[in-house]
């Protein structure tokens, strides 16, 4: 449906002052703080995880030496979705409008809704971490205290039990990642490097990151967090975190959280011949998802 001079009555009256609603500032894209984006010049991407070998044997004088095999763990595939919007404007209502172009303001709310409509399917991923409605290729959610190894046992990237942002919680997870196991139970070397927040944990964040002495407590003690530089590259807000005291933690594993695009963003502007509309389209086709779980460890909060 166009829009039409009777949604613009206002907006064809002289005299008036400001036009506003469609210059709100917007957040930057926060994808960028927890995904890594890559191309794709297909209609999906799958990714294939592989183990590695288990422990040498010692090897007796004379004896055959031992060989072992390496094989596939699992798979993950991101299907691009199309992301499309447009509007239409009526030819009269361009030519009677006094002010400027509407064309140029309405395709601003255009930009709006796609960076939007992008960063709130970017923080889908993590707001559904904790959901077995949402499984990745081991056949868990993102965030579970079972994923399983080929070799047997699992890793846990989530506590035992629901913990909120403090400095034991923060503790218990530097412990845990570096417990981690690969596929045939060696250790890894995975280090947390960024802490990832709703707006409601900001101020937590910065008051257990900035201070060289430790919070709520009347004891003399150092921020055993700060001096041991925790988390190197601090902590980042997304705005579109739905649940106010989940947190999460990006970890230094490759191949973790992906962005993959499939075809970037165009616009496009054709005049319909027949009514004599203006129409203005968006379009871009991407997908967000995850390879590996380890590159992220969250807790729900309590």
């Amino acid at each position: 449906m166009a829009i039409s001079r009777a949604q613009l009555q206002k907006q064809l009256v002289p005299g008036l002052n400001a036009l506003f609603g469609l210059e709100y500032k917007k957040y930057p894209e926060e994808h960028a703080l927890v995904f890594d984006t890559e191309s794709s010049d297909r209609a999906w991407e799958e990714e294939l995880k592989l183990s590695g070998f288990g422990l040498a044997p010692t090897k007796t004088e004379g004896a055959a030496i031992i060989y072992d095999t390496a094989q596939e763990a699992w798979s993950a595939r991101y299907t691009h979705e199309v992301i499309a919007l447009g509007f239409a404007i009526t030819e009269e209502a361009i030519e009677d409008n006094l002010y400027d172009s509407l064309s140029a303001r309405y395709t601003k709310a255009l930009a709006k809704s796609m960076a939007d409509t992008k960063q709130i399917k970017a923080a889908a991923v993590l707001n559904n971490a904790f959901s077995n409605s949402y499984l990745g290729g081991d056949a868990k959610e993102l965030c579970a205290t079972d994923h399983p190894l080929v070799g047997g046992g699992t890793n846990a990237n989530e506590p035992a039990s629901a913990v909120d942002l403090n400095e034991t919680a923060v503790e218990n997870m530097w412990i845990q990642i570096a417990g981690w196991k690969d596929e045939r139970g060696l250790k890894i070397a995975a280090r947390p490097q960024k802490l990832i927040i709703p707006t409601d944990l900001a101020f937590t964040a910065e008051r257990l990151l900035k201070t060289q002495m430790r919070v709520s407590t009347a004891d003399n003690d150092i921020s055993a967090m700060v001096s041991m530089g925790v988390f190197p590259q601090g902590y980042a807000i997304m705005h579109y975190l739905t649940d106010t005291d989940a947190w999460f933690v990006k970890t230094d594993i490759p191949n973790g959280l992906k962005h993959f695009v499939r075809a970037p963003l165009k616009t496009a502007t054709e005049g319909d011949f027949e009514t004599g509309n203006f129409k203005y389209k968006a379009r871009e086709r991407y997908s967000f998802g995850w390879t590996d779980p380890l590159a992220i460890w969250g807790s729900p909060g309590v």
